[in-house]
């Protein structure tokens, strides 16, 4: 056990998560309401915002997954930093509309919008269904994060693991969205200093980039069936199709959709579109110590295999001290979007399903204590996802996700702009979507999110996520027409063109919905 390396990363992640319990009284509202508990009251701004959604986005997945795969698979694993250049355009395009809509209907999930704009109570339970489903793998990939870090340090895992989520639970229980707020400040702070530090290091102790990148060419000269220091042709649709499929599926997961309603004005989901691709400079960082880690001789973990490589890279390269405050960002990097995907997904559990089926008259505090509960048992879940999927590379499990999440594209983001689309065809479209998807993994082993379709002597290998998504749109647009010559109702849209306009005059609760209160401007300057 590195007892030195363990101090400090007890010391910073105490201090860190201190900040946690002391996030019920920052901004204070009344935390038993769920807009408060759940999306801190519709109120933060741009700077608040853009660190929050920077620690929603950027988890375990960029410093533990896209290292892994870098190191094991070379070229291909730089998916992400095309991704991630992809993905704020399309929030700059969906989401301003989604938070007005939101901000003036009132709702608190994507299922809410669902359901009044195509009618449809069992369209909007499937997305529900289908958005806790796809948190619980991403929430799976923090903890198995957090788990690399603390075997790094010869910690026993069952006590550390417990500890850590421990304290997760508290804090997120005391003080809903306001705790992974207020950290997200500390903790991306501590993580750009930290890549910086250990690429510019990395750099440097291994002879420069340039020797990097020879050991790299080399290991693709020895393995080059598996390894490419250049994408082969036959590699160009799988690479596509992940940072596609990635990108279409990133905003429409429950927590980083939690992340865009606790702003406060359209105008800042604008600025932080604009803002945000700064991260994407420092995903490719990330993916350059994957390389690093193959010059510096690091070897795959008996126990979690390339799933370790950026922490083996840090302990074989700095000191205890370093290594102690850089393993404790990256726990406090999983933690903060781990707590902000189980509050999402307890939004979703409480509000789309016990109080729309199980409890339709609770009060706004019992609602707000289900909620609670509810981001306790997300964890469980998690837990237990990371006992039963069998996966080499950490990044399977966002992959797998994805798959799931993306299904919900043609209700929610489609939706936005057009109600052309048939109800039931859209519920046979996700349950198809899913079932192609998820049949593709299977199938494999959950060892590959890449599927080879076939037809005659064409073969063409392509992202699981993209095939669902593609028998999910023809589905769709051929069952629309049928459907509606058939007779089949469609349903009646309950918005309005001007819930879609910039400058709604006032905030309106739809029937069905609970009576929260929508903070306005007018009643916050009161």
């Amino acid at each position: 056990m590195n007892l030195q390396a363990l101090i400090i990363f007890i010391t910073v992640f105490a201090l860190v998560n201190l900040l946690g319990f002391f996030a019920a009284h920052w901004r204070s509202g009344d935390l038993s309401r769920l807009q408060e508990w759940g999306l801190a009251g519709r109120r933060f701004g741009t700077i608040v915002s853009w660190f929050l959604l920077g620690g929603d986005v950027y988890t375990a997945y960029s410093f533990i997954a896209v290292p892994a795969l870098i190191f094991s698979s070379g070229a291909l694993g730089f998916f992400p930093v095309v991704y991630l250049s992809l993905v704020f355009p399309l929030m700059f395009l969906f989401l301003p509309r989604f938070w007005t809509i939101a901000r003036h209907r009132g709702y608190l999930t994507a299922a809410d919008f669902v359901r009044e704009r195509f009618d449809s109570s069992g369209l909007a339970l499937l997305v529900t269904i289908t958005g806790i489903l796809a948190t619980l793998p991403y929430i799976a990939l923090q903890m198995y994060g957090i788990e690399i870090v603390l075997a790094q340090m010869g910690v026993p895992l069952e006590t550390s693991l417990f500890l850590a989520f421990g304290i997760l639970a508290a804090y997120t229980y005391l003080s809903g969205l306001r705790a992974p707020a207020l950290i997200a400040f500390v903790k991306d702070s501590c993580i750009w200093l930290v890549v910086l530090i250990t690429v510019i290091y990395a750099g440097l102790k291994l002879g420069g980039f340039a020797n990097i990148f020879a050991a790299v060419h080399q290991k693709a000269l020895h393995n080059p069936t598996a390894f490419h220091d250049l994408l082969p042709q036959s590699d160009y649709s799988t690479y596509v199709s992940l940072a596609l499929g990635s990108a279409f599926a990133l905003f429409l997961y429950p927590h980083t959709l939690t992340g865009i309603l606790s702003t406060n004005s359209r105008k800042v989901i604008k600025r932080n579109a604009a803002l945000l691709p700064a991260y994407s400079l420092l995903i490719g960082l990330i993916g350059l110590l994957g390389y690093a880690a193959i010059a510096a001789n690091i070897k795959p973990s008996p126990t979690y295999g390339a799933n370790s490589t950026l922490p083996s890279l840090i302990s074989s390269l700095f000191p205890s001290w370093f290594a102690g405050f850089a393993f404790a960002t990256i726990a406090i990097g999983a933690l903060v979007p781990a707590a902000i995907m189980s509050i999402a997904t307890a939004n979703l559990f409480t509000h789309n399903i016990y109080r729309a089926y199980l409890h339709p008259n609770c009060s706004e505090e019992h609602e707000a204590n289900i909620a609670k509960i509810a981001s306790l048992v997300a964890k469980i879940g998690a837990l237990i996802f990371i006992l039963f999927f069998p996966s080499k590379l950490a990044i399977n499990f966002q992959l797998l996700s994805n798959i799931w999440i993306i299904q919900t594209l043609p209700a929610v983001f489609l939706g936005l702009y057009t109600r052309w689309f048939h109800r039931w065809a859209l519920i046979v479209g996700l349950l198809a979507g899913l079932g192609i998807g998820t049949w593709q993994v299977v199938i494999q082993n959950f060892q590959s999110a890449v599927y080879v379709l076939s037809i005659g002597n064409f073969a063409i290998p392509l992202y699981a996520a993209i095939s669902g998504l593609l028998v999910n749109l023809l589905l769709c647009i051929l069952l629309t027409p049928l459907l509606e010559r058939s007779g089949l109702s469609a349903g009646k849209d309950a918005t309005q063109p001007g819930d879609f306009e910039a400058r709604p005059i006032k905030p309106s609760i739809p029937p069905g919905l609970p009576k929260t209160r929508v903070r306005t401007k007018s009643s916050a300057s009161r």
